[in-house]
């Protein structure tokens, strides 16, 4: 393991400088967010049907998303696409490392990092001015800390994922324009996944992106608690384990084709 934690330790520090960059994120967020926040008042206020969830959860439900929109696996590593199109990826192949767990380790990195540099001021700002309320309770604060380690290894399994689909087609175009769709519209990152319609209600709770937003959210909210926080928790690390054994299963098919570019 010691490799691996120098790959991400070393990664890490290497995003962390990017402070202007999470400095302009964050203001892009605290607009998006006050676009969508007044969005949902409105909603509410025109709305005379019950809701599964109140106003004040959905504010920090939006506001929680916002925080750690950069969580989330809406691309692959642009520096593995890099080493894949000129052929770098060679030397990738001949470190005395697996190849799975070192991309994985680089997920968790580029997850993380520029997440820490967003979220911190964010959430400071939003629980300060914009109503975002505090955890439902300490047990759901503990919780949701095990939910926010699961969706960072969730979303670092879609990343590997995305990753090796270059061992099939170098380009990587098709999947980088579809994934944000999928990852955002279907973790909750637009609109909070209980105000979905009912017949999309079993579709929405078995698919994995579930976990990256909605599930840590819920459990900070309370909205998840008890029996049914611990039902989500098990459902997210199962897709956890269930990517990576797919990964590893796609990274062994993927090397037997993989044609080195450049030279």
């Amino acid at each position: 393991m010691k490799p691996y934690w120098a790959i991400f330790t070393a990664r890490f520090r290497l995003l962390l400088q990017y402070r202007a960059a999470a400095l302009a994120g964050l203001g892009t967020q605290l607009f998006f967010g006050a676009i969508l926040v007044a969005v949902m008042r409105a909603f509410y206020r025109e709305s005379d049907a019950v809701q599964p969830m109140n106003i004040a959860e959905v504010v920090t439900y939006i506001w929680l998303g916002q925080a750690f929109l950069a969580l989330l696996p809406w691309r692959g590593d642009p520096e593995i696409v890099d080493l894949v199109r000129n052929g770098g990826v060679a030397y990738e192949l001949l470190r005395p490392m697996h190849l799975y767990r070192l991309w994985f380790a680089r997920a968790v990195a580029m997850r993380t990092a520029p997440t820490l540099l967003r979220a911190t001021p964010l959430v400071l700002i939003a629980g300060l001015f914009l109503d975002l309320s505090l955890p439902a309770s300490g047990t759901a604060l503990l919780w949701w800390a095990v939910a926010l380690t699961g969706a960072v290894a969730l979303s670092a399994a879609i990343t590997v994922l995305l990753n090796f689909s270059l061992l099939w087609t170098i380009s990587g175009e098709g999947i980088t324009q579809l994934m944000p769709f999928l990852v955002m519209f279907l973790s909750g990152m637009i609109l909070p996944l209980p105000l979905f319609p009912e017949w999309a209600q079993t579709t929405l709770h078995w698919l994995p992106f579930r976990g990256l937003m909605d599930v840590p959210h819920r459990i900070y909210l309370g909205n998840l608690a008890g029996m049914e926080a611990m039902l989500a928790l098990v459902q997210q690390w199962s897709w956890v384990v269930v990517l990576a054994l797919a990964g590893h299963v796609l990274l062994a098919r993927g090397l037997k084709r993989l044609v080195v570019q450049g030279g």
